[in-house]
């Protein structure tokens, strides 16, 4: 949990090159853990801006000409000046525009984390699914009968990519091909509104800052979990919302390490 305390002494330029539809909310949730972000995305500025932060998120919802551009630029440079960066692979089970550039970006700019749901990864691995949209397909999410596919195809594609893979979901699924974790917090609520996976892209972000990609990849999850856990008795989503930024702010170092469910996945025990 020092990547916590870090963060909030260090104050880290966050680079998020995100969406329109959530992209006020992930600036909220950069700051309510601790960091500074900025949401450049002007292909003639985004390079310098890039080189400035001690992170870089993408993210690859309603995305448009400039954006892509911008994001390559800005994923480039990132490789080039040793930062930290994370592609939520947001549609690519459903679009190929989207498929076929993360691909490209994950060649080129080899992302310290690769972020999406079990069919996004799937697709990113050379998989066909069945996804609707960008929401996971009833037959790619993580349950007793597919948890040990999912968690083979999560680790060889850390292996194949060299970056820490994070499938969320209700059972997230974290691993850099050596050592795999299974999280089990969060709540239904969190799929019921617009952008926590946005949000959590920043939030992980914001913690491999501190350039430890595996156990920032985990704390930003954790935290949106128990964030999640702890707001999910609000009146509606609003209020859910609401509550949610609330405690993603407030929570302590004490309340993760009480409520986590987390544990080790060993490579022979499925």
């Amino acid at each position: 949990m020092e990547i916590k305390n870090s963060v909030i002494q260090e104050k880290p330029l966050i680079h998020c090159i995100t969406n329109h539809i959530t992209i006020n909310d992930c600036a909220n949730v950069v700051l309510a853990v601790g960091g500074k972000p900025i949401m450049a995305e002007h292909c003639d500025e985004v390079s310098g801006i890039t080189a400035s932060a001690k992170s870089l998120a993408v993210n690859l919802g309603n995305i448009s000409d400039n954006r892509m551009k911008s994001i390559m630029i800005s994923g480039i440079r990132a490789r080039e000046e040793g930062i930290p960066s994370i592609i939520d692979i947001v549609g690519v089970s459903c679009s190929k525009l989207r498929l076929g550039f993360a691909l490209e970006f994950i060649d080129r700019c080899k992302p310290s984390v690769i972020k999406g749901n079990m069919s996004e990864i799937k697709a990113i691995y050379g998989l066909n699914t069945r996804s609707k949209g960008v929401d996971v397909s009833e037959e790619d999410v993580t349950t007793e009968d597919t948890i040990k596919n999912n968690i083979d195809i999560v680790r060889e594609l850390a292996i194949k990519t060299n970056s820490v893979v994070v499938a969320s979901g209700a059972i997230d699924i974290v691993s850099d091909g050596n050592e795999t974790y299974i999280i089990e917090n969060g709540c239904e609520e969190l799929s019921k509104i617009t952008g926590t996976g946005c949000m959590l892209n920043v939030l992980i972000a914001t913690c491999i800052s501190t350039k430890d990609i595996i156990n920032g990849s985990i704390l930003g999850t954790v935290i949106m979990g128990v964030s999640g856990e702890f707001s999910r008795n609000a009146r509606g989503t609003g209020s859910f919302k609401i509550e949610l930024l609330d405690n993603i702010s407030t929570i302590k170092v004490e309340e993760i390490l009480e409520n986590i469910k987390i544990r080790m996945v060993g490579k022979d025990e499925f």
